[in-house]
């Protein structure tokens, strides 16, 4: 058990961490950042803004109205000083409540201090928080700190999923998708306008047989983040339909010019009889979900080893327009 104290730390005497991966470039071109520059820089400002404003303008609300923080942050005391492992946004905002004269006590925050905590250590804290802690980073953020411990300190997969969990094979797909959507990607956006949400269009990338697919039909990750990047795959979940609609002449004709979306609707498919196509939705959705409880083990592993069967490619789509009814319906609320 490694000693850990709680106190009220200066937070003048607090250093930002600039070995943390997710800021250390941005802290070399920016040596005094804003608490906002710290707050995108560390991949939060990937959620979009809602009614109430962005997620960063939340937190410095939510702390002024509370008059402080109720998390601590977590500190590394060491040769003297006293470094930020988890909470650098809100050392930001207090510093910034101390500058702008703001009503109250800024000076000191509240910390969880370690002593002499070991790189590994360090990096099992910020595991435990961000990927399965109550504030978990987005997709894209995780995996680009996954990244930087498989690549850079060359952490074996087995202590990196005993940190965070999951399986090797979930890992290695998050890795990949960030190594991916770096190198293919990025060249294809306009600085500041890099989007956060296409990374799960990359993790699908990863699943079986979808890029074999991709590269089988004589195409390239540079064109499939170019599809991406052009949203001729839209919702990003029908990447898993490429294996069929690259497979399937037409289909892939009217991807390249339309988009996923026409393509799987010239997809072949039997007709709808004349009986289910009189049913009312209550119906189909009773039916579906009696359909979805009697499926099988062995009838699961068929469809898990084929994502181009006819079923999976139909259940994805009734699923997307699914979700797509939900969300209107809960938006009339």
């Amino acid at each position: 058990m490694i000693p850990v104290v709680f106190e009220n730390v200066p937070v003048a005497d607090i250093q930002l961490d600039r070995n943390n991966p997710r800021i250390r470039r941005f802290l070399e071109m920016y040596p005094d950042p804003t608490p906002e520059q710290i707050y995108l820089a560390l991949g939060a400002g990937g959620e979009p803004a809602g009614e109430g404003g962005s997620s960063f303008d939340k937190l410095k609300n939510s702390i002024l109205s509370s008059k402080g923080i109720v998390q601590p942050i977590i500190v590394n005391r060491m040769d003297g000083r006293l470094v930020c492992v988890e909470g650098n946004t809100r050392v930001a905002i207090y510093r910034s409540f101390t500058d702008e004269g703001v009503a109250g006590n800024w000076t000191q925050i509240p910390a969880m201090v370690y002593t002499n905590l070991s790189e590994d250590r360090v990096d099992a804290i910020r595991l435990q928080v961000h990927l399965v802690g109550p504030r978990a980073w987005d997709p894209y953020s995780k995996a680009k700190y996954l990244h930087f411990l498989r690549t850079q300190e060359l952490q074996p997969f087995e202590r990196i999923i005993d940190f965070c969990g999951g399986g090797k094979r979930e890992v290695q797909e998050s890795i990949q998708a960030y190594a991916d959507m770096e190198k293919y990607y990025r060249p294809l956006v306009d600085e500041g306008k890099y989007d956060l949400t296409r990374f799960s269009g990359f993790v699908e990338l990863q699943k079986p047989k979808v890029k074999e697919a991709v590269f089988a039909h004589g195409y390239s990750i540079g064109e499939f983040a170019q599809w991406i990047h052009d949203r001729k795959i839209d919702p990003l979940s029908t990447v898993r339909q490429l294996p069929a609609v690259l497979a399937d002449p037409k289909a892939r004709q009217v991807f390249l010019k339309q988009g996923m979306r026409k393509a799987i609707a010239t997809l072949d498919r039997p007709d709808l009889e004349v009986q289910l196509g009189q049913a009312s939705l209550a119906q189909l959705a009773r039916a579906l979900t009696e359909a979805v409880r009697k499926i099988d083990l062995s009838e699961l592993r068929r469809l898990r080893a084929n994502p181009e069967d006819e079923t999976v490619r139909s259940t994805y789509e009734a699923l997307d327009e699914l979700q797509g009814l939900r969300d209107e319906l809960q938006a009339g609320g």
